[in-house]
């Protein structure tokens, strides 16, 4: 019914709508026929002011081209002599008077002297060159230059003189025998030229006006433009305008002519209102009444509607629906009920228990139920059951029953909805599954595993080592997240209500964001190392909870700080192997200063038993003594405090501080092997985080495998140079300190420098292979990075450069003197 009532409201609705739609056209009709007739009034207008603004146009000119005519054949007669002073006076008087637009003409010399001159006596105030011996207005001068350099008539453009009429010029020229011989200068009145030259019915009939080249008013008059709103009307009556330039003066004078406005405009029409003000009422009554006839039908299909939606709405649910009277009969099942049981509605109507959805096995305790149903004690919860198929088969169900409530507010049964829980219960098996074999896996991982929301003491899981270690209570998990530095909330009473703290955020967005931390940890009541991670989750219950996993690192732990342990000691005996290959440098070091010593000393004892001594010369003789001995005394204190074992420990260092150290020890082995030493420190290097003994072995160290390269490639005396250079640069966008070891030795062949930093490899025969391994663990250790090329000259190999970087830390304020250290040269 409602699909057939559609059709015919839509037709009644376009019948109801027809007149007020013909009113409409025809009220456009009206509007589009006087504005056609209006579009042809304008047109027609324009084409009239266009047609008699040309027409006063050619009148102006012929006008001026007359005077014009007349002036160059009086100039031609003063070129031929013809006419003299007296004789162009008379003549220059008549047409003066005869011409009302003409208001001066005089006649010019070459020297610009006014030789005779004539104005109108209407003229007032007369031009000041007529009274005048010579011309001086400048703009007098621009037109009498042109008319003398081009030999023709020159008009000059219009003049607007304060409280007078502007004047146009014309300048003629007299040719003598083809030269320039003076000029006739006549000057027109505009205000005269428009009165006298312009038709007087176009002047009656348009508003006309002349108009220099900037548009400004010269003579007439203009129709002012509309200001205002009404003016931006696309009906709007606009002006009838139409300009023409003035030959023979050009675009300096422009003649306009605007149609005054007569027209009342469409807007105006008393029958276009009358017209429309009818079709408004029309249209307002057809509204009215189409409105009317819509509520009805609206109330007509109101009813039919609700009952269709409904009927619609319990055949389109997937819940089962099915009501029994107060005796216990089926009195409405829906088709979704029918077809989770396999029995149609016409079997389920009327039937009464045992209902034939009920398996044999479970009537007892379903009629039970019924029981409880029918007397008011149902669970509002609902209550699972097995249903059986009209096939025989069974599935799952959970029923919800309530009172059936009829239109007069008295029950009249109970509505039950049936919902098909098989796969639920399927889906909860198989997760009940997985959560077994989950918690069984973690039981049995050797790390411990703990899960607590965030401010609560509530432990949410424990797997058994955690259990083991800190038993079934939060107070380990807090203490692991305390002791590895991760953020946790103050612990609350939250456990104790339903209230989340953390209600509101967006909790998938805050658990993905907050990464996992790691951190080692020793628990001294359990006396293990724990490697301790924590990251944020939701839980299931979509509260935000930390878990922390503890890993026992004990032994990994144990056996890290036993490699550290090793390391150092094979750096100490690295230093006391490089000071036992040293030691004969050293012993010539210190022979130097004891053997001064004990000459200083034979001396004095030999001059003091002769008395041949005096005081200051035994001072003398003891300072020199005393300095010797601190120079042995500095050589022992340096090899002193680089072999001596000492815990690793880094500070802030001044590189020039270990430089100088550095080239204090070396140049003992340099100078015995005749190699020169020359360093250079850039400006304002800033301070290390590092252990000066470390850098100070890995210096010493590729400054002696140098210089025993240079002896072992018997280098000639000049070329027996090692060069020491540090300096600051960026390495991968981070600031660094390079120390660069340059040798002119024999190089690295290629099969070495694979091998170079391999343990226990070395290309010396006593030697141990040990020095440049420990050499890379030590800059490594400070971050860094050490490396090794080959110099080439052409082809050939002239030396080898070591060179490794630290990174800078932060910046430190030292009182070290920064200034640069200029290039120094250790001679043997």
């Amino acid at each position: 019914m409602l699909g057939g009532a559609l059709p015919t409201s839509g037709r009644e609705r376009w019948v109801h709508l027809a007149p007020l739609a013909a009113v409409a056209l025809f009220l456009a009709a009206i509007v589009a026929a006087f504005a056609y007739l209006r579009m042809e009034e304008v047109r027609r207008e324009q084409e009239a002011v266009k047609r008699d603004v040309e027409y006063s146009q050619q009148r102006l000119r012929l006008r001026l081209l007359e005077r014009q005519e007349q002036l160059m054949r009086l100039a031609r007669d003063i070129a031929n002599q013809d006419v003299g002073t007296g004789q162009f006076r008379v003549r220059a008087e008549t047409m003066v008077a005869q011409y009302p637009e003409l208001q001066a003409l005089g006649w010019i010399d070459m020297q610009r002297h006014v030789l005779a001159a004539e104005a109108s006596p209407a003229t007032y105030p007369q031009p000041e060159w007529v009274n005048s011996q010579a011309l001086n207005a400048n703009d007098l001068e621009a037109g009498y230059r042109l008319a003398s350099d081009l030999l023709q008539p020159v008009y000059s453009q219009p003049i607007a003189v304060k409280n007078t009429d502007p004047r146009l010029q014309l300048h003629v020229p007299i040719v003598l025998q083809g030269k320039f011989a003076g000029e006739l200068l006549a000057e027109y009145s505009i205000d005269a030229l428009l009165r006298y030259g312009v038709p007087a019915e176009i002047l009656a009939k348009y508003a006309t006006a002349l108009l220099d080249s900037k548009g400004q008013l010269l003579a007439g008059q203009t129709i002012p433009e509309r200001i205002g709103l009404t003016a931006q009307l696309a009906w709007a009556d606009k002006v009838n305008t139409f300009d023409a330039p003035v030959s023979p003066v050009g675009n300096g004078l422009i003649l306009r002519a605007q149609a005054w406005r007569t027209s009342q405009g469409v807007l105006g029409s008393t029958l276009i209102w009358l017209v429309v003000v009818l079709a408004v009422m029309t249209g307002w009554m057809l509204m009215a009444n189409w409105r009317q006839t819509q509520r009805r039908q609206q109330a007509q299909l109101a009813l039919q509607t609700e009952t269709s939606f409904r009927r619609a709405m319990e055949n389109s649910v997937l819940t089962g629906m099915r009501a029994l009277d107060l005796k216990g009969r089926i009195s409405y099942v829906n088709p979704a009920f029918c077809q989770m049981t396999g029995w149609s509605e016409a079997e389920l109507l009327g039937q009464s228990e045992p209902f034939t959805y009920w398996p044999a096995e479970d009537r007892d305790e379903l009629s039970t139920r019924l029981n409880e149903e029918l007397g008011g004690a149902a669970d509002p919860t609902g209550f699972q059951m097995r249903v059986k198929r009209k096939d025989g088969t069974l599935f799952d169900a959970r029923l919800y029953v309530s009172p059936l409530i009829d239109a007069t507010g008295k029950q009249s049964g109970w509505m039950a909805s049936m919902t098909d829980i098989t796969e639920p219960n399927r889906v909860r098996q198989q997760l009940s599954a997985s959560y077994e074999r989950f918690t069984t896996v973690l039981e049995a991982l050797d790390a411990s595993v703990s899960v607590a929301p965030l401010g609560s003491i509530e432990l949410l899981f424990a797997n058994r080592l955690y259990r083991q270690w800190f038993g079934g209570t939060t107070d380990g998990h807090l203490k692991l997240v305390a002791r590895a530095g991760t953020l946790e909330v103050a612990a609350s009473d939250e456990s104790l209500d339903t209230i989340d703290s953390f209600a509101g955020l967006p909790l998938d967005s805050l658990s993905s964001t907050l990464a996992a931390d790691q951190s080692e940890v020793y628990i001294e009541r359990l006396g293990k190392w724990l490697e301790v991670r924590s990251r944020y989750l939701n839980w299931v219950d979509g509260r935000l909870a930390q878990m922390v996993i503890a890993t026992d690192i004990t032994a990994r732990h144990q056996a890290q700080e036993m490699a550290a342990a090793q390391a150092e000691r094979a750096q100490t005996v690295s230093r006391l192997i490089t000071m036992g290959e040293m030691a004969s440098s050293v012993a010539h070091e210190l022979n130097q200063p004891l053997t001064a010593i004990s000459n200083y000393c034979t001396g004095m004892i030999s001059r003091i038993r002769s008395g041949q001594i005096s005081e200051d010369a035994l001072l003398g003789a003891l300072e020199k003594t005393a300095r010797q001995a601190q120079r042995a005394g500095q050589v022992v204190q340096h090899i002193r405090s680089f072999v001596r074992r000492s815990e690793p420990r880094r500070e802030w260092a001044d590189i020039a501080v270990i430089v100088e150290q550095v080239l204090e020890l070396a140049d003992i082995e340099l100078r015995r092997r005749q190699v020169r030493l020359t360093h250079h420190l850039a400006r304002d290097l800033p301070a290390l985080h590092v252990d000066p003994i470390l850098i100070e072995q890995v210096l010493i160290n590729l400054i002696k495998n140098s210089a025993e390269s240079i002896d072992t490639a018997r280098r000639a005396p000049g070329n027996r140079t090692v060069d020491l250079r540090v300096t600051q640069r960026d390495i991968d966008g981070m600031p660094a300190v390079q120390f660069a070891v340059t040798d002119t030795g024999r190089g690295l062949p290629p099969e070495v420098q694979r091998r170079l930093y391999e343990a226990f490899f070395s290309t010396k025969n006593e030697g141990l292979g040990i020095g440049l391994n420990l050499c890379r663990s030590i800059v490594e250790a400070h971050q860094g990075r050490i490396e090794a090329d080959n110099l080439y000259n052409a082809d050939s190999v002239v030396g080898c450069r070591f060179s490794f970087w630290i990174p800078v830390g932060p910046s430190i304020n030292t009182d070290d003197d920064k200034s640069d250290h200029s290039s120094k040269v250790a001679n043997p």
